[in-house]
């Protein structure tokens, strides 16, 4: 077989010269194929070469057979000649045709010209072309309140880039807007956990931070030695900063050792230096040494929509102060089984506390950090912590983020320095959830 549109036809000799009935083409017409569009008649079965389609074809007799007529809309294919008998005649074909089904090509009907009684003879007259009727062509008429199972939402049809922008505009708020509702009383939560390294200075920098961009004035206290809360706010804590240390020990007034962060109008950050590691043993034999902290914040002239204080991880005077000082108790967990085992201890000097020094404390928040999700041990550990405190956990779960590990090298919240990272939308989600509770629920302390 040539691969040269035709197939070899058997009716070559031996010395590979083509006899007179001619080549046989791919598009030869067999026996009962049906009509083509053109009406056109089939190659001679009797011999000779295969007529063109615009040619007409010639019969076994030599006579022309005329093309067929079309009849209305339907066009069928005239006969085809065969080998005439004596009479000339074609009887096999004939009864052929006749006992074969012939299907036939309907083609579109057009519509007619308008006629206009007044047009001039030959003049061209305009037609105008009616509209399609609704759902031709596979559409319907537009509903407003339907939606395609196959349409995209918005999340799958913006690009990435595109949605880490929209959320970075979001989270940073360059309008300023209060975006977030404020409470009517001052709310003094203190940030603990005797476990190290759960994400205590971290949740409380970048809830601080997502608090200020959205309206509400929020004060953060550092009361950790190591001072990296203060570090993450990019505010001087070296030695010779008047600090904290200053307010518990020396009893200078708060508002001389607060200082304004930079960048975020509505923060400001008291600070830590190295003296501060002194001052539990210093504390012990002033009067009244739980509640110093306490009575420096309730004598601050300012008004302050939260009060953060970022406990060292230690159950000491420092962290008793703390929680003298606070009404609510927000404690980050590490989604592993470390941060569990002393959880237990935690609870039950807050209890102590509570019984004996400050009546009006609560754990009122709980916040699972460092989330791992493709471990089971980071889901085992969320859902004995949701099945023991229940409601108090937040819906909002701080994943396991690089951002947010980098931001304190570079002076800065991960709220500021990658607002579109996950790190910084689920601490938002977190900031925005602890807010909306505050609403709800309203603290009974004064301003």
């Amino acid at each position: 077989m040539h691969d040269d549109g035709r197939y070899d036809d058997p009716r070559v000799n031996g010395r590979g010269e083509r006899s007179a009935a001619g080549p046989v083409s791919r598009e030869t017409d067999e026996l009962g194929w049906p009509g083509d569009a053109y009406g056109a008649a089939a190659h001679p079965i009797g011999g000779g070469p295969a007529p063109r389609r615009d040619a007409p074809a010639t019969a076994g007799t030599g006579t022309t057979a005329p093309r067929a007529e079309a009849s209305g809309t339907v066009y069928g294919r005239a006969g085809r000649p065969g080998v005439p008998a004596a009479d000339g005649s074609d009887p096999g074909l004939s009864a052929h045709f006749e006992s074969t089904p012939r299907p036939a090509v309907v083609l579109p009907q057009q519509p007619a010209p308008h006629v206009v009684p007044d047009a001039a003879p030959g003049a061209a007259v305009p037609v105008d072309t009616p509209a399609p009727p609704a759902g031709a062509y596979g559409t319907e008429p537009a509903d407003a309140a339907y939606v395609s199972r196959e349409t995209p939402t918005r999340e799958e049809d913006d690009p990435p880039l595109a949605m880490e922008a929209m959320r970075a505009v979001q989270i940073l708020n360059p309008s300023g807007e209060v975006t977030m509702p404020r409470p009517e009383r001052t709310r003094v939560m203190c940030v603990a956990n005797q476990k190290g390294g759960v994400g205590k200075t971290t949740t409380t920098v970048n809830l601080a931070v997502a608090l200020a961009l959205h309206g509400n004035r929020v004060l953060v206290v550092d009361l950790d030695p190591q001072g990296n809360a203060s570090t993450g706010l990019n505010v001087p804590h070296h030695t010779g900063v008047p600090d904290v240390y200053d307010c518990l020990i020396n009893s200078v007034p708060l508002e001389e050792v607060a200082q304004g962060v930079e960048g975020i109008p509505n923060l400001w950050c008291v600070p830590a230096t190295i003296d501060l590691a002194g001052a539990e043993i210093e504390l012990v034999s002033v009067v009244a040494r739980e509640s110093r902290l306490s009575r420096a914040i309730d004598a601050y002239p300012g008004h302050f929509d939260y009060v953060f204080i970022d406990c060292p991880p230690s159950l000491g005077l420092l962290t008793v102060n703390a929680l003298v000082a606070a009404q609510e108790v927000l404690i980050p967990i590490q989604c592993e089984y470390y941060a569990l085992e002393g959880l237990n201890q935690l609870i039950n000097n807050i209890n102590l506390v509570r019984k004996h020094l400050n009546p009006r404390l609560d754990v009122s928040t709980i916040l699972l950090t460092m989330y791992d999700r493709r471990t089971r041990l980071a889901d085992a550990v969320e859902q004995d912590v949701r099945n023991h405190f229940g409601d108090k956990v937040l819906q909002a779960v701080i994943p396991r983020n690089v951002r947010v590990s980098e931001a304190p090298s570079y002076g800065q919240s991960v709220m500021t320095y990658d607002p579109g990272s996950r790190g910084a939308t689920s601490y938002f989600e977190a900031a925005q959830e602890i807010a909306e509770r505050g609403v709800k629920e309203p603290v009974s302390r004064n301003a």
